[in-house]
This record gives C-alpha cells, structure tokens and sequence, in this order.
C-alpha cells in the first residue's frame, strides 16, 4: 500500500476529534435549539400576562389575591411614599399605584436600580407588594412585602438571586 494510501486510510479510522466540525454543528445546534425553546416561553409568558393569567405574577401565586375593587384602589394608595430599608439604606419610593394594583416604583442602592415589575395585590384586608428587579448584581431579584398599618411599615422577604439567598426586611416609611 502507497504511503498516500495509507495516511487516507488512518484518517478515516481515527475516532472524531471532540472539537472536530461535527462537534462545532452538534453544539451550535443545541444552542440554536434552546434559543428557540427559551423564545417560545417567553412569548407564552407574555401572553399569560396580556391575558390576566393567574400564573402571570408571581405576588399571586401561592395566595389567592381578592378581586380588585374601587375602595382596593383606594387602599393601595396608603403604600405610596418612600420607604427606608434601615439595615441598608436602600429606599424604595413608590410614586403611584393604580386600582389595578399597578405600581409605578423606583428602588436606589444610592443610585437606581431597575424595577422590573411593581404590583401591589390584596389578600382580605391585607396589603402585599411584590417587587422585581432587573440589573447586573439584581438578575431577578424580588421583594415580597406586606404592609403593616400599625407600623406603618412594609415587612417580609428580599431574595437575592445572584446569592440564592433570602433575607428577612424591612422598609419604614420616611417623613
């Protein structure tokens, strides 16, 4: 056999090497695939919120939240005003909400951090806020809050997501 030959023959025997061109078009098309997956979900997610799923939020999930009223609307206008985290100094001002429970909020850590979503929802007569933020050091961060009338204060849960850790908080009106 010819040294050409012989050279074609062990090229072909050799087992594929892992960064080969088959490798590169297998790995492109997994993330092709799951780019694809991952668009479908979220347009499925945005279509359960444009539809009022009870899925949409996650301040409704776990607790059935009572229908929205006008006097609702009423009492979501209490959680207006800027709110001190002492233990931080982080402040969450929230500078509307409206009778749907829509809120309009900022959260500075001195500087703004982008709120993702705000929504205030009622559970018999008691107030709860949810609040998620989206940055880098924030990737889908959230507040899980309720109001306290006697306090005048907004207490629950901080859950870091870059940490995977939750903390217990709490906000106190400021004057």
């Amino acid at each position: 056999m010819s040294k050409r030959r012989h050279r074609k023959r062990a090229r072909r025997e050799q087992p594929a090497k892992p960064g080969g061109r088959r490798a590169v078009l297998l790995a492109a098309s997994v993330v092709l695939a799951v780019g694809i997956l991952a668009a479908v979900m979220l347009l499925r997610g945005g279509e359960a919120q444009r539809t009022g799923s009870p899925a949409a939020s996650p301040a409704a999930q776990g607790a059935q939240a009572a229908p929205i009223t006008p006097a609702a609307g009423q009492d979501f206008r209490t959680l207006s005003g800027r709110w001190l985290r002492p233990e931080g100094g982080y402040i969450l001002e929230i500078r509307d909400v409206d009778a749907g429970g829509k809120m309009d909020a900022v959260y500075l850590n001195p500087q703004p951090i982008t709120v993702a979503r705000a929504e205030a929802t009622r559970d018999g007569s008691t107030l709860k806020v949810f609040v998620e933020l989206r940055a880098p050091g924030y990737p889908g961060s959230t507040y899980t809050l309720t109001y306290d009338p006697k306090r005048n204060q907004l207490e629950g849960v901080y859950f870091q997501a870059a940490l995977r850790q939750s903390f217990d908080v709490v906000f106190a009106r400021m004057k």
